[in-house]
């Protein structure tokens, strides 16, 4: 109290010293800043009645967005943020895989790419900023904080755009609203930097819905490194999935409850077929974790990365018992 006193008794008085802002005012001036550098490259796609959003990749017209947003569509309509011009664009490729895709607009009158972050950088409790047009209501901002990193999340198929549903891998969690639209916008740090597409909310399985501040997104190293292959190569060349090289689908029991994953093919010079896996085979683990369905296998694995070894249990009908086998995980095949 003495070091306060004092300090308030000096010549200033006469002189009084400019207000220092508070901490709310240097946030809102870091978010209004963060906002004017980042939301020229969020642009509004359209198709078919379908609206979604996408980020500017590059100066040659390259905009990155959800392969969900483009569904099977090959042209759409780009807007820029606060523009009502409609710019046509096409479909470069779509990579279901991981939920990716590339459009190109061929007038690229200002455009403004993006700058993508390191996801290496980013810590649970960063503030971040999603932006896209949720709804339809293009131009959109909410905020909030990374929740989680390295999530593998399911998402479900989506029969009526032709989106086969997936395995997404090394997600980030955010507290930041995502709803209908804000998918393949942008997820924002506040280095004015794209650290990820917005791709999914979680779904509360209690009430149905969309689970309030519990959104995934599809970290930048991944967005980027796929985009450019796609660029370059006009498909993905390189996966960096890991892969057992079968197919499978969701086996019910009589009571219609899921009890595991069928293999329905095998890859002949997969991993899995050299471990002796077979069609007809049910695999109800893997690593000693239950496997339910197909979706939860494609998860558990989309969780590892090729040459990692896993242990996956499987039940040969008609032979009750269980067998495990040791399997040495493959790559995904390019697409």
């Amino acid at each position: 109290m003495l070091v306060v006193a004092v300090a308030g008794c000096t010549a200033a008085e006469d002189e009084p010293s400019p207000p220092v802002p508070g901490v709310a005012e240097s946030l809102e001036a870091e978010f209004a800043s963060v906002v004017q550098d980042v939301l020229p490259s969020v642009v509004e796609i359209s198709h078919d009645g379908g609206v979604g959003s996408g980020v500017v990749f590059d100066d040659q017209g390259h905009i990155v967005t959800n392969a969900h947003v483009v569904g099977t569509g090959t042209e759409f309509e780009v807007r820029l943020a606060a523009s009502s011009v409609v710019r046509p664009a096409t479909l470069v490729a779509s990579y279901p895989v991981e939920d990716l895709a590339v459009i190109r607009v061929a007038d690229t009158t200002g455009l403004v790419p993006a700058r993508f972050g390191d996801t290496r950088d980013l810590r649970v409790g960063d503030l971040v900023l999603a932006m896209g047009s949720p709804l339809g209501l293009e131009s959109s901002v909410t905020q909030g904080i990374v929740s989680a990193l390295g999530r593998t999340v399911p998402e479900p198929p989506q029969a009526e755009i032709g989106f086969p549903g997936t395995a997404l891998r090394q997600v980030i969690q955010t507290s930041a609203p995502i709803n209908p639209g804000n998918s393949g916008g942008a997820l924002v740090d506040l280095d004015s930097e794209v650290v990820g597409l917005p791709t999914l909310a979680a779904v509360n399985p209690g009430i149905g819905g969309a689970a309030p501040g519990v959104g995934f997104a599809i970290p930048a190293d991944i967005v980027s490194s796929l985009a450019r292959q796609i660029i370059e190569h006009g498909r993905v060349v390189d996966s960096g999935r890991a892969a057992l090289g079968i197919t499978v689908a969701t086996v019910t029991n009589d009571r219609g409850e899921p009890v595991g994953a069928g293999v329905a093919a095998v890859d002949p010079d997969g991993p899995a077929a050299v471990a002796g896996v077979q069609v007809g085979d049910l695999i109800i683990q893997v690593d000693g974790e239950e496997v339910r369905t197909a979706q939860d296998l494609r998860a558990l694995i989309a969780a590892r990365k090729p040459g990692d070894v896993v242990r996956l249990t499987v039940v040969r009908p008609p032979a009750a018992e269980p067998h495990t086998f040791t399997i040495n995980l493959g790559e995904l095949p390019a697409a």
